[in-house]
């Protein structure tokens, strides 16, 4: 496969699984492990999502997210982050068409339609963006910063989006999972002086 595995992905519809690697290229293998193919996308490829036939690819390297067919395997078009760069997270929200993607410069969450491509939003984000998840269930988005928080978007509606609260966590603490079935969300915490890592628990809801 290469060096520098990342993200991987399952798409049970396809029976395929994709790994971001290397210089810049999804690797594409069946479920039972066999390569496929390869899907190069110009640079290292960072947080990607599924959504139907295509797969949206953050390329930091070339400030954009790559389009990729999932059935020709193959790049079809892509959309710049503008002014922005250092763009490594991303969450979807498949039923109103919405990618949302973090930059780190400057600290931005930025969200498109996926239907045109257009960035339709632009909202403040924290320091160090690494990971960002969509709850479906509360029109929510999380996204963790490792200058040490959470911030917390409401979806007023698929244009419009409201930094609603900022809960800080710790130094470093930017790798997070947001699991909807138990309604929590995990940050990691690393260790820093006589600070021991840990997991920190968030309840999202009822």
């Amino acid at each position: 496969m290469g060096g520098d595995a990342d993200n991987v992905r399952y798409d049970p519809a396809r029976g395929r699984v994709y790994v971001g690697y290397g210089e810049g290229a999804l690797a594409v293998l069946s479920a039972a492990g066999e390569r496929i193919g390869d899907v190069p996308v110009g640079g290292h490829p960072e947080s990607f999502q599924l959504d139907g036939g295509k797969i949206y690819v953050n390329v930091p390297s070339r400030r954009e997210v790559a389009v990729v067919d999932a059935d020709k395997l193959k790049v079809t078009e892509t959309w710049p982050v503008n002014d922005s760069s250092a763009n490594f997270p991303m969450a979807l929200d498949a039923a109103r068409h919405r990618l949302f993607v973090a930059t780190r410069r400057p600290q931005r969450l930025l969200v498109y339609d996926t239907v045109t491509g257009k960035l339709i939003s632009n909202v403040e984000a924290g320091g160090d963006s690494d990971d960002i998840f969509y709850d479906v269930g509360r029109g929510r988005i999380y996204a963790s910063f490792g200058e040490g928080s959470v911030f917390i978007y409401e979806q007023v509606d698929a244009d419009h989006y409201r930094l609603a609260e900022k809960v800080p966590t710790a130094a470093g603490a930017r790798t997070a999972l947001f699991s909807p079935e138990l309604g929590r969300l995990f940050v990691a915490a690393p260790s820093r002086g006589n600070h021991a890592a840990e997991v920190v628990v968030y309840q999202t809801g009822s």
